[in-house]
């Protein structure tokens, strides 16, 4: 059997091997312990698994006296939403995020609308393993219903951060590939709104990928293929549960998720500034793997640009520390606090657009305009015992530059920088270096594998 995957914010397995009904209902029961009385929002992205964990998981929750309320089909984001809008004490979405269709799993939220946070999970997970579990006898169980406006809430704060009637106005051809996950639920609203004449690729919620789920440039060629004969001025492309998304251009290239961010998080200091920043500190927060693009933006603005930890709680969290005004990650996940602190693709996808309608520029354009910068990622085999030696190894290799251990081990040089992090789930590190050009980042991760390598013998 293949290891369930279980961290601080939810659980991740292969139906039927490392994850089942059982289980789900064990660990949610463990997150209603630690969660006030009332209700809990449960939605799920559109698999052919997500029905049967939903109904497992509402009746474990009813068992110990949560009122369910059923939002089905709805993206990751709409949760985070609607946890706030109903007054819930929690959330569940039923997601894999972009794991392929035999893959299930759970992701938490906090009253707060967000992921729950590291130390929230560590209780979770605490009463997972020690099977703490709260039952109600029978005069106390939970009720249930059915959700049924799950778009409106969601649909009106994105449309609330850009110029409708400046966007309607331009008449934009768009393309969504859904893939047949929860994106295209309020996608077509979205669209209809901004007056965008629009072609959905899989706007049928129903988990038959047509193609590997994650939005990388290998797995959307046919995606920029078949936007071409629509001639389409934009291409969205989401992951299942829709709280990521990439861009193809007007020509049918892959710009990817890291313009994603890039791009909203330009557009929207741009609007912050001209408005003064309104209630917000001039600061923005980005994940410690997330391209230096998002850090030349914010210097060009005056904003203070944070680093956290990787993950979407570690940026969340920062960004509310801070008040910052705008955050992401990027994996295509911009954050918009006006909205809400989840990763989401429709902030995403109505910013695109207004920064196409205010410039008056193509996506190219908009690209060509950001200095970029090169990625390489790899990962090699290494002991979690072997980890540390190897950060210490490093640092000493590199003992002029200034180096980090908030996530893994950050080395940030004058013009790039080298993040090497352990995995939570198997014996092996992975080393990401961001420099200039490629030759530049691929010398940095073979530079830093060589080390690692002399530490694991």
């Amino acid at each position: 059997m293949s290891k369930t995957i279980i961290s601080v914010s939810g659980l991740r397995g292969i139906v039927g091997d490392s994850i089942d009904p059982i289980l789900a209902q064990r660990f949610v029961l463990a997150f209603g312990s630690t969660l006030a009385p009332g209700r809990v929002l449960v939605g799920r992205d559109g698999r052919e698994t997500g029905d049967m964990f939903s109904r497992a998981i509402s009746a474990a929750l009813m068992s110990a006296g949560f009122e369910v309320i059923n939002a089905d089909v709805c993206a990751t984001p709409t949760v985070g939403v609607l946890v706030r809008d109903l007054q819930c004490s929690g959330g569940v979405q039923i997601s894999a995020s972009h794991n392929p269709p035999e893959y299930n799993g759970i992701k938490l939220f906090g009253a707060d609308g967000r992921v729950i946070s590291a130390d929230k999970g560590e209780a979770v997970i605490e009463k997972f393993e020690k099977n703490e579990f709260a039952f109600q006898p029978y005069s106390n169980i939970g009720e249930y219903q059915d959700l049924q406006d799950t778009v409106s809430a969601h649909l009106q704060l994105v449309l609330s951060t850009v110029d409708v009637s400046t966007i309607q106005s331009r008449k934009f051809k768009a393309v969504l590939d859904s893939n047949h996950g929860a994106g295209s639920v309020i996608a077509k609203r979205l669209f209809e709104e901004l007056g965008c004449e629009f072609k959905i690729l899989g706007d049928e919620p129903d988990g038959q990928f047509e193609h590997v789920p994650e939005p990388t440039a290998e797995n959307l060629k046919g995606v920029a293929e078949a936007a071409k004969s629509f001639g389409a001025d934009v291409v969205f492309c989401q992951d299942p549960d829709a709280d990521r998304l990439a861009i193809i251009d007007e020509n049918g290239k892959y710009i990817g998720e890291e313009y994603t961010l890039a791009i909203t998080l330009k557009h929207a200091l741009q609007k912050a500034q001209a408005s003064g920043f309104g209630q917000f500190e001039k600061k923005v927060v980005i994940n410690c793997a997330t391209s230096r693009m998002s850090v030349d933006i914010a210097a060009e603005f005056g904003c203070e640009c944070i680093l956290s930890a990787v993950g979407e709680a570690n940026v969340t969290g920062q960004m509310i520390e801070s008040n910052a005004v705008y955050g992401g990650e990027g994996n295509g996940g911009p954050i918009d606090p006006r909205v809400g602190f989840v990763r989401d693709s429709f902030v995403a996808i109505a910013q695109t657009l207004d920064a196409m309608a205010a410039s008056q520029q193509s996506p190219s354009e908009l690209a060509a305009a950001i200095k970029p910068y090169s990625i390489i990622k790899s990962k090699m085999p290494l002991e979690k015992s072997q980890i540390i030696p190897a950060f210490d190894q490093l640092e000493a290799e590199f003992s002029a530059v200034k180096s980090s251990r908030m996530d893994g081990l950050r080395l940030d040089f004058a013009d790039s920088w080298l993040l090497v992090r352990g995995s939570n789930t198997e014996p092996i590190v992975r080393v990401i270096a961001e420099a200039n050009d490629d030759g530049a980042a691929q010398k940095l991760v073979d530079r830093a594998e060589s080390i690692i390598a002399s530490v694991a013998g």
